[in-house]
């Protein structure tokens, strides 16, 4: 007989910790702030311009500043205090949400006399201010989080709460803009960020993890891709979040189905923009009772793959209430394999190496979702918008294919309380 005492599950066990609860309220706002300027920008953009391609160029417009800092940004991370980078990046993007306010005034004449370009650089700028704080934002996190056996828990609360934002964000910024206009719709973007840079600063301040081995920036850069092209389960895991999100997102052409497909306006563009959130909101808090361990890279492949299903048939779709749907489950679908690859990079990840980890997973992940509406805007100006969706999610069938026979060690890998950093 076993007399070892089983550990209870706790699913509230990280929010009985009052700085991770000041953490996830700073994410909800900032959060809540990004959705719903993305929706409002979105909208504007395409307003002005009734260019399917101009909504490419948005996701084109932060994901090539993001990526071309993100190692640096991963560094950084490593080597200067995590929560002074995050205050920084976030002080940058309340000047981004003021300028975009601003540019929608009375007053204001920079609009008219050079159209959708400042936009354009707004973005840019903000793109610079995320590369900065992907990094920082999740290395921060562990420190707040004495036991890594809450890791998994902790993860699926902030997954949670970056997932009601989404879901709570569009729908608000839909809803504003529609009802009482785009600067109001502005003004609520920049209140959220300014709550979300308050509450960043009432965190106190954490020293940077011990570094085992000290080096200078180039050899540290080095040592972080080296671990993640090393580690075939963290570089397949990633590498097929990447392709899925690349290839098989259709967020950038929601404000065309919105309004030329399924004709419901910006506030039916503000419930397509949430309904990938309410499945990512319900799955990610069955997920908090119920984590997943056993066979987590077999579930991983099969939910990556009804994404790729739901999105198809999304772009099929010619009915509102059925394209809401879909997207409710591309959501749950995705929030299963997002928890997964996040528990693995914070398990697997010495700490003093996390900021450049997730600086190789942000161009891995985060610059894709800017890339995919990139490529999703640039195929729908060649074939149209339900051609770009659909094929997107054929291609993500296809990578789920050859990534399920080529990585074993992600088809066989269990979420165990006993897997180590390596």
């Amino acid at each position: 007989m076993n007399d070892k005492p089983t550990r209870r599950h706790d699913p509230y066990a990280v929010l009985r910790l009052p700085e991770f609860r000041l953490y996830i309220s700073a994410r909800l706002c900032i959060t809540l702030a990004m959705q719903i300027q993305a929706v409002v920008v979105g909208w504007q953009i395409y307003a002005i311009t009734n260019d399917v391609f101009s909504l490419g160029l948005i996701g084109l417009a932060e994901a090539i500043p993001s990526i071309f800092v993100s190692l640096y940004a991963g560094y950084v991370a490593d080597t200067v205090p995590r929560k002074r980078i995050i205050v920084t990046v976030v002080a940058v993007l309340m000047f981004c949400s003021l300028a975009l306010l601003y540019f929608t005034m009375d007053i204001s004449r920079v609009l008219p006399l050079y159209g959708v370009l400042p936009i354009y650089v707004v973005i840019f700028i903000s793109g610079i201010a995320r590369g900065f704080m992907g990094p920082a934002v999740f290395s921060f996190m562990p420190q707040l989080v004495a036991d890594k056996q809450l890791y998994a828990n902790a993860i699926t609360w902030s997954s949670t709460t970056w997932q009601a934002a989404s879901l709570v964000g569009p729908a608000l910024g839909g809803l504003v803009y529609g009802f009482y206009g785009i600067t109001a719709a502005y003004a609520v973007d920049v209140l959220l960020v300014l709550l979300s840079l308050m509450a960043f600063a009432l965190i106190g301040g954490k020293a940077l993890p011990e570094n085992v081995n000290p080096q200078n920036m180039v050899d540290s850069l080095r040592s972080g891709l080296r671990f993640v092209f090393g580690n075939q389960v963290i570089l397949n895991a990633i590498s097929l979040d990447m392709f899925a999100v690349l290839f098989g997102g259709a967020v950038a052409l929601l404000p065309v189905f919105a309004s030329d497909i399924l004709l419901v306006g910006p506030q039916g563009l503000g419930f397509l923009r949430a309904a990938p959130a309410v499945g990512s909101v319900a799955m990610a808090i069955w997920m908090a009772y119920h984590p997943i361990t056993l066979k987590a890279g077999k579930i991983m492949l099969w939910c990556v793959a009804g994404f790729g299903l739901s999105l198809i048939f999304f772009g099929l779709s010619t009915s509102f209430w059925l394209s809401l749907v879909l997207l409710v489950l591309s959501g749950a679908f995705d929030s299963i394999s997002v928890i997964i690859r996040s528990t693995l990079l914070h398990t697997l990840t010495p700490e003093y190496m996390k900021g450049r980890v997730s600086s190789v997973n942000s161009i891995f992940i985060g610059s894709s979702n800017e890339i995919g509406a990139f490529r999703a805007g640039a195929m729908a100006k060649v074939m149209g918008a339900v051609p770009s969706v659909v094929l997107g999610g054929a291609i993500t069938l296809l990578v789920v294919g050859v990534t399920a026979l080529k990585a074993d060690k992600l088809r066989k890998l269990d979420l165990t309380p006993e897997l180590e950093p390596v």
